[in-house]
């Protein structure tokens, strides 16, 4: 995980055959310039970067079921429950699982668990579009690689 990239999830788990259900690994640094101001004293993980976890969990498990030729950009949120502070050092189990499909977008149902315990989760939508720029088109599709998402 890298906070100041917005790369919020390290690595695929587990993907479903259908590419509907998918498991990511997120380890929270240890230390990064969010947790100074997030809270000094208390640095805790921010909620928005907890939800942007589970927004790219669920877009690039949306980009592998259209092969990569889409870009899921985050559209909404509904249910967002946070039950529990998560500390730096803590390693996240992010997980992404498609409701519904129509339209040009997509509604998830998203979570993280720590040591098997839920910890956040929340209803997400995504539209899917073309990709605006090439260079964003690679770089999408370089990070998927990186992480394991099968393209």
């Amino acid at each position: 995980m890298r906070l100041e990239y917005f790369r919020m999830v390290d690595r695929l788990e587990v993907i479903a055959p259908g590419f509907d259900d998918v498991r990511f690994s997120a380890q929270v640094p240890s230390a990064s310039v969010v947790f100074e101001g997030h809270f000094p004293g208390f640095p805790i993980m921010p909620g928005v970067l907890l939800l942007e976890a589970m927004a790219q969990a669920s877009g690039y498990m949306l980009a592998a079921r259209t092969k990569g030729e889409f870009m899921p950009f985050f559209a909404g949120v509904r249910r967002g429950k946070f039950r529990n502070f998560v500390l730096p050092g803590t390693l996240m189990s992010v997980t992404a699982k498609i409701v519904h499909e129509g339209s040009g977008f997509s509604v998830t149902s998203a979570a993280i668990e720590i040591d098997g315990k839920r910890t956040s989760e929340c209803e997400l939508t995504l539209k899917l579009v073309p990709f605006p720029t090439e260079i964003l088109r690679e770089a999408f599709l370089t990070e998927a690689k990186r992480i394991g998402v099968p393209l």
